[in-house]
């Protein structure tokens, strides 16, 4: 048996997500969110976050979604799965209220990083910075000059190690009662 806590020997790869990967996709998100966020919301919050989280077809559409892999026991395993966006929308999956997929202009708008998740068996692993390489050089290589991106409380760690700034903090309620923070953080790609 493979130790998936040894790291040293790990080998991530990448690929244009596909929409036949949309299933693998939700339950990794599933996954994700069920089990990272605990150390920092209570169930009935992490309940509320799923009201504005899940997969986004758009991202796929566009082909802007990666899909981090790795070998595991003979087998490729989908470990984490993030993007970016060329469009209006910060967050969200297809049923988040209040999207704007209208494209963004690179000279005036900025890239959004979106829809970030690593499996909870392979977190603290690099996965969530490699998506974040792949994200912020993939807009910048689309000649965008700012990224930014609609984070909860659990990434926002990881999006300040990585040079991000919080723009906004802002708390929605969701159906069941429970507030739901959206944390609005900006860097520049030059």
């Amino acid at each position: 048996m493979t130790d998936i806590t040894d790291s040293s020997s790990l080998i991530l790869t990448h690929r244009i997500a596909e929409e036949s990967d949309i299933e693998a996709i939700r339950q990794l998100m599933q996954a994700s969110i069920a089990e990272n966020m605990k150390a920092f919301l209570s169930a009935s919050e992490i309940e509320a976050a799923k009201e504005t989280m899940g997969v986004d077809k758009t991202l796929i559409e566009d082909g802007t979604y990666f899909l981090i892999e790795t070998i595991c026991e003979g087998k490729s395993v989908l470990v984490g799965c993030g993007g970016w966006g060329k469009r209006k929308t910060l967050y969200g999956g297809d049923h988040t209220v209040g999207r704007d997929d209208s494209l963004s202009d690179p000279d005036a708008d900025a890239a959004r990083i979106r829809a970030m998740y690593t499996h909870p068996d392979w977190t603290r692993r690099g996965i969530g910075t490699f998506l974040l390489n792949l994200g912020e050089d993939a807009a910048r290589q689309a000649g965008f000059k700012t990224i930014e991106l609609g984070s909860t409380v659990p990434g926002e760690p990881l999006y300040l190690t990585r040079g991000y700034v919080e723009v906004e903090r802002r708390v929605e309620w969701a159906a069941n009662g429970s507030e739901s923070t959206i944390i609005k953080m900006v860097k520049p790609l030059v």
